[in-house]
């Protein structure tokens, strides 16, 4: 099982960075709207945490909360994303977002097992910023329906890996896997933090 699960992370890590190695700047040589769409969630580190961030929260939740809280993210992420394209302005896009980090490594670092209606709403919540950045930032040459199927495909994929980070850092063990993966909620509320003050 242990390593299946390995087998599976390591696929889905090189599944989710290859393309935003090759195609790092989006808008440079030939690039289409998924392509896109897919590489902006994966290009920043803010979206990157924050996405693997509620993937390791609907895991500590359990139960329906792995499907129910990133569905619930993804699902509002594409009304943000819709706001962001029709032009309708948001405020405080960029700290809803680092504070999104900051919010949800601090619930991962204190194993904070809150409601599964909460977990979803304060997902919810911050999706919204997350949706508005990428679809403000879609380039005028691609088509919408292609770019937003992208941003969710890789931000559906960063969910899944903080599940599996979940499951396979819980597999080794349970004692040491909780300090593990609360340490890592640490370590990213402090990024979080950063991310907010512009030191990174």
């Amino acid at each position: 099982m242990f390593s299946e699960i390995s087998k599976f992370s390591a696929a889905l890590t090189a599944c989710v960075l290859a393309p935003s190695l090759a195609f790092a700047h989006t808008g440079v040589g030939h690039t289409v709207g998924f392509v896109n769409g897919f590489t902006h969630p994966v290009s920043g580190l803010d979206h990157i945490l924050a996405m693997v961030l509620v993937g390791v929260v609907a895991w500590q939740l359990g139960g329906r909360a792995l499907w129910l809280v990133p569905t619930t993210f993804i699902s509002v992420m594409a009304v943000g994303g819709a706001l962001g394209v029709m032009g309708i302005l948001l405020p405080f896009v960029e700290a809803g977002i680092a504070f999104s980090v900051i919010i949800l490594g601090a619930v991962v670092a204190l194993g904070i097992r809150a409601p599964v209606a909460i977990a979803a709403g304060v997902v919810g919540l911050f999706a919204i910023f997350h949706g508005h950045a990428h679809g403000s930032e879609m380039p005028a040459v691609v088509g919408g329906v292609a770019y937003a199927a992208g941003f969710m495909l890789a931000t559906a994929a960063l969910h899944i890996a903080g599940i599996g980070l979940g499951l396979l850092v819980g597999k080794v063990s349970e004692q040491q896997g909780a300090i593990v993966i609360r340490s890592a909620g640490s370590i990213a509320a402090l990024a979080g933090v950063c991310l907010l003050t512009g030191l990174i």
